[in-house]
């Protein structure tokens, strides 16, 4: 029985995971009824707000984030995974799309909930996204039967060090290109519509008359640049199998440019509204996998090494996306892995606003 949520509490644990951070719920402790549960989430998270201040979400899309975990019933899964974006200044919780950085979490989390225990020095679990279909290997240290958040792996976007958790993932039976096509012409731009665990919209920045390196501060307050590239977004959408995505944060829009470092393409991604300050995991998949099909945007401006590992820039530092593409007669298909790290936050119980 879902406790009162107002004056009991729910039982609440909030991590980091990768460049993002959320608020972890096993799913029993949530309403069953979808429309009770994204209510309880906007009161939890201090929705809508641009401050988010009677709430504990981060005010920005990237802190604003829900996570729910349980056993799986599936064969060969442990756990599933739901992800929840719950908007700021909107009451809107959208379902569209998952997170691959708090997916890095959320192994870490259920063995610290005694959902599942801990197997040895590594721990690795099989975990269902239950957003997209997509599976996760993830593999993290539970040396003691404990999860060790502590190690010396670094990532952009994070000050300091971390553990490292391990993370493949395989998209199932979804196509790699929704429209079949390598590249369509949406709202008089050439885009590449593409999803390796993200649906992302690969565009050219110097269409939108950029040059790709603005801060995202710049960005957000070009508003012409905003209105066009939501209005690609809208019509991608349907041909995306997304429907209509006007209420939802799916797809993600990236402008690409030339590489300014050691990377093999500059990104600056709309999530939608807002511009990231780094990537997202499956973002960085899906934006890999784009630039290594000949004829896709971008492909032409990216530098790419013969070896799996494609350095995605963004505006925080360079993601290290391990992506392989391959060609099976006219269908193209795409598996990735990544090395993410997570911290376990907060413990503790939430309480939710009484009402919206």
């Amino acid at each position: 029985m879902v406790a009162d949520p107002v004056h009991d509490g729910i039982r609440c644990m909030v991590l980091r995971g990768g460049t993002s951070k959320g608020a972890f719920f096993l799913a029993d402790d949530l309403p069953a009824d979808a429309a009770e549960r994204d209510d309880l989430l906007l009161r939890i998270m201090g929705s809508p707000d641009p401050t988010q201040i009677d709430g504990i979400g981060g005010a920005h899309p990237l802190t604003s984030k829900v996570a729910v975990v349980s056993l799986s019933d599936a064969p060969g899964i442990d756990l599933d995974y739901s992800f929840f974006q719950v908007s700021v200044d909107e009451p809107v919780v959208g379902t569209a799309q998952t997170c691959g950085n708090l997916l890095a979490a959320v192994g870490p989390f259920a063995v610290e909930r005694g959902l599942t225990r801990a197997a040895g020095d590594r721990t690795i679990l099989r975990i269902r996204l239950l957003n997209t279909g997509d599976v996760a290997t993830v593999s993290f240290p539970t040396p003691d039967g404990r999860v060790d958040y502590d190690g010396d792996v670094a990532i952009d976007g994070v000050p300091g060090t971390a553990a490292g958790i391990d993370i493949d993932l395989t998209g199932g039976e979804k196509p790699l290109l929704p429209t079949g096509s390598v590249s369509d012409e949406i709202a008089g731009h050439r885009a590449t519509l593409i999803d390796n665990g993200m649906p992302v919209v690969l565009l050219r920045a110097d269409e939108f008359g950029i040059h790709g390196d603005e801060s995202p501060t710049d960005l957000e307050e070009h508003a012409d640049l905003r209105e066009e590239v939501e209005r690609v977004r809208l019509a991608a959408g349907p041909l995306m199998g997304l429907g209509d995505v006007s209420r939802q944060t799916v797809p993600k829009m990236f402008l690409l440019s030339a590489p300014r470092g050691e990377g093999a393409i500059s990104t600056r991604a709309f999530i939608p509204s807002r511009v990231h300050t780094s990537i997202g995991v499956l973002m960085a998949a899906s934006v890999a996998a784009g630039i290594r099909i000949p004829g896709a945007v971008g492909s032409d401006l990216a530098r790419i090494a013969d070896d799996s590992v494609t350095g995605i820039e963004h505006p925080t530092g360079v993601f290290p996306a391990a992506v392989t593409v391959t060609r099976t007669d006219d269908t193209w298909h795409a598996s990735s892995a990544s090395v993410r790290t997570a911290r376990k936050i907060f413990d503790g119980t939430v309480f939710a606003r009484p009402r919206r």
